[in-house]
């Protein structure tokens, strides 16, 4: 139950702490805000949060995994300062949807076959859906009469916002609504609290998932004592509910008023959580390509795993900051500047290659600014535009050494020295007595007091621009 404040270019922005149901809220005009589909449950939405050249990703809740009823979620190649990404399932692969599906019925049917109740909690939106989806064609294919009940009330909410919001889910839904709303369930029906009573089997749909209070707690304590019934937990369980402990094999449950509940159904676990794995993690940066990543809405021991992977793999900071932490990142604001056609075309004659987003490169010109924006030119050209005069200086430095020799002996012997270390360099001996080294100039002379020891002037020539 946390919230995260944002500070982004001068601007606080508040993530995941709900909204005004029905109002329109102001948003600041300096504030770029674009939702992404997420997957998960009908409506959720990823953001990416833009102020100026600065911008941050908050994926909330997401699956990278399309399903019965809703597709993947997805995400452009937005390249934010920072991706602040959940990571409830950070060290966890599952395996494939087809596989889990076919599990599932399979034990759902084994139990029915041998007359037991099988106890399904879910949340009201999203698995309750897809799993309601995936009972209802199994029963009409095998024909099965066992009744299937869903908490009462929720069925009608959920089916209401689907047909409202149809367009949201996947594209098989869409296409086969026209004909038949595959919300509205031939064998699913609403649930009464006496039915968990009534004899042979049954299979129920209840609230909330981690069995930690509710209706789904109430069947679930009737049912307990029976090896033929059956509770599969078809999502994450956190640590001190129910549903944890059954997961984790614990068969005496001490429940209120110090009273204990042996559990001999059996308990199962199937995965169709709506949450994002690591593999589907992963596949959103890839997709994403942040700049750094924070994880949140996760276990403190698999999101280091998780951190150092994401580190290791795609070389960029990640944090996993605990309540009340703050983060700080540094960003690098990209500036766009033109480039003129003739620098570009001299940087290629050069043998340079064609501009790379992903390898900047140093290209030698002068930045100027005309009409509020930056232009990239080549130095003759910018000395035209702005009117300016070029000037030259050069630069010169005196560099004593003995050597009996005459000058010209002691240049030719420096010529042959420099040739030899400065493979790949232009050395030119000149006619005027003067080793060239690039745009260096050597020359030789002998001191007046000591005929022995040699002076080198070294001479170099410096381009500078008068900018006012």
């Amino acid at each position: 139950r946390s919230c995260i404040l944002v500070s982004i270019g001068g601007k606080n922005i508040m993530l995941d702490c709900g909204m005004h149901m029905g109002y329109n809220d102001d948003v600041d005009d300096e504030l770029e805000i674009k939702a992404y589909y997420a997957g998960h449950v009908l409506g959720a939405a990823m953001v990416h949060i833009k102020v100026g050249s600065e911008s941050v990703v908050y994926t909330g809740d997401y699956n990278m995994t399309p399903d019965r009823h809703l597709g993947a979620a997805w995400i452009d190649k937005c390249r934010p300062d920072i991706l602040i990404s959940e990571s409830t399932y950070a060290t966890t692969i599952r395996d494939s949807k087809r596989c889990r599906e076919r599990d599932f019925l399979k034990k759902v049917h084994e139990s029915i076959e041998r007359g037991g109740k099988v106890l399904i909690p879910v949340f009201a939106l999203g698995r309750a859906q897809e799993l309601c989806i995936l009972l209802e064609t199994f029963w009409e294919r095998m024909n099965l009469k066992a009744p299937i009940y869903f908490s009462t009330g929720l069925t009608e909410k959920a089916n209401h916002y689907y047909k409202l919001f149809i367009t949201w889910t996947n594209q098989k839904i869409r296409k086969t609504f026209v004909q038949r709303n595959m919300f509205e369930f031939k064998h699913i029906k609403a649930f009464d609290r006496s039915y968990a009573d009534n004899p042979g089997p049954m299979v129920v749909f209840a609230t909330p998932g981690m069995l930690h209070a509710g209706q789904s707690l109430q069947i679930f304590k009737k049912w307990a004592g029976n090896e033929k019934n059956m509770v599969i937990m078809p999502g994450y369980c956190v640590q001190g509910t129910i549903g944890h402990k059954i997961l984790n094999g614990q068969r005496k449950l001490e429940m209120e008023g110090r009273s204990t509940l042996d559990v001999k159904l059996q308990v199962e676990y199937m995965s169709f959580s709506a949450h994002a794995d690591a593999k589907g993690i992963m596949q959103l940066i890839r997709m994403a390509e942040p700049r750094n990543m924070l994880l949140v809405h996760g276990e403190a021991v698999k999101m280091e795993f998780l951190k150092g992977k994401i580190e290791q793999e795609f070389s960029i900071d990640c944090y996993m900051p605990a309540n009340g932490e703050t983060v700080t990142v540094t960003t690098n604001p990209s500036v766009p500047v033109d480039i003129s056609l003739n620098l570009l075309k001299r940087e290629m004659a050069l043998g340079g290659p064609l501009p790379d987003p992903k390898k900047p490169r140093t290209m030698h010109g002068t930045l100027i600014m005309k009409e509020n924006s930056l232009k990239l030119v080549s130095s003759e050209q910018a000395l035209k535009e702005l009117g300016l005069n070029e000037h030259q200086l050069r630069f010169t430095c005196r560099v004593q050494l003995q050597d009996p020799h005459s000058d010209t002996d002691t240049l030719h012997r420096i010529y042959t020295h420099l040739k030899s270390v400065l493979k790949g360099y232009t050395i030119q001996h000149l006619p005027d007595g003067t080793v060239m080294v690039e745009s260096i100039v050597i020359k030789v002379s002998s001191s007046t007091e000591d005929p022995n020891t040699k002076v080198l002037l070294l001479s170099w020539s410096y381009q500078v621009k008068q900018f006012h």
